[in-house]
């Protein structure tokens, strides 16, 4: 069944309340989480036309049935990222073939059907099953019938189906209904969101952080941010203008984005970025256009993502003006 998922990995259900956890899942990518990872997006929990998150949050977006877990560019999943079979059990369909490319209103109908891209499903004990989807063109290496233990490399992150951005999209369902293993009963409470997950290893979320942070000797496209060939740290100090960038994800209206900039002369530029919508990934940019030459030597970038007073992230790099 390689040409194809079989039907009923592509039809998904509802949150199922009260879920029986009598599973347990390992992180399904071969990353660093918060480093060279980060989860998007989550399960929405919202019966209407809203969206909401386990944790009351807007991290998702209407009818979302899994957890987005991202790479940071295009360069890292280039470079490939390994897919993990989450627990054990046998592989019931897969599909493969499907190009890596961002999803516009124009692929619309190419992809109908097949939105999950290329992806595997697996069955498990109990009536659960998991899927990934947006599997790298070409990478996966299971066969359907296969057996898989936790840990067992089912192939790489891409950006095949309906995606922005490459990512691993994991649905967990148990006898056909979408269970989210942040909160499986799915009993939501926002003062007191749940501590009873279906991870085998706790994952603390992240409700929004910085992606990344370059230099740059122009404020760089989106586009180039993300395919990651903005950054420039071969600096020249005839360059026209510095700009540091930061690039974040989970947004929301009146975050507070604080970049500054500084080299052996003191302060190149600083700023405070009041963010006026919610966002799943933003990017801003402050610089100066040059005087003169730049002073050779180390400049500096640091970004502050801060939310009700309170930081949610930071980073910090430097660059070489030589």
């Amino acid at each position: 069944m390689r040409a194809a998922l079989i039907a009923a990995a592509l039809i998904c259900a509802a949150s199922q309340p009260g879920a029986a956890q009598s599973i347990s899942l390992g992180f399904p990518v071969d990353c660093d989480l918060g480093e060279t990872c980060f989860i998007q997006q989550f399960v929405d929990h919202d019966p209407g036309p809203k969206a909401s998150d386990a944790f009351c949050g807007p991290q998702t977006y209407d009818g979302h049935k899994g957890t987005d877990i991202a790479l940071p560019t295009l360069r890292d999943m280039e470079n490939g990222v390994s897919v993990l079979a989450a627990a054990p059990g046998v592989v019931r369909g897969l599909r493969d073939g499907m190009a890596d490319a961002y999803y516009t209103p124009n692929t619309e109908d190419d992809i109908r059907g097949r939105e999950c891209g290329n992806g595997v499903l697996i069955d498990h004990a109990g009536g659960w099953q998991t899927q990934y989807c947006h599997l790298k063109q070409g990478s996966i290496v299971v066969q359907t019938g296969d057996k898989v233990e936790p840990g067992t490399l089912l192939g790489h992150v891409g950006l095949a189906g309906r995606t922005q951005f490459p990512h691993l999209h994991l649905s967990l369902r148990k006898d056909g209904a979408v269970v989210d293993p942040f909160d499986p009963d799915g009993k939501i409470d926002c003062l007191a969101p749940s501590a009873d997950t279906l991870w085998q290893e706790p994952i603390t979320p992240q409700p929004g952080g910085i992606i990344a942070l370059g230099f740059a000797d122009h404020v760089p496209t989106f586009d180039a941010i993300k395919a990651g060939t903005a950054d420039t740290r071969a600096f020249a100090v005839s360059a026209p203008a510095m700009v540091v960038y930061a690039y974040a994800f989970g947004g929301r209206a009146g975050d507070i984005l604080a970049l500054r900039l500084t080299g052996p002369g003191g302060e190149v530029a600083q700023q405070e970025l009041t963010l006026e919508k919610t966002q799943a990934q933003l990017f801003r940019a402050i610089g100066r256009r040059a005087r003169a030459d730049w002073p050779v030597g180390r400049y500096f970038g640091t970004a502050q993502l801060m939310r009700d007073g309170k930081t949610l992230d930071t980073k910090e790099a430097f660059l070489e003006v030589k």
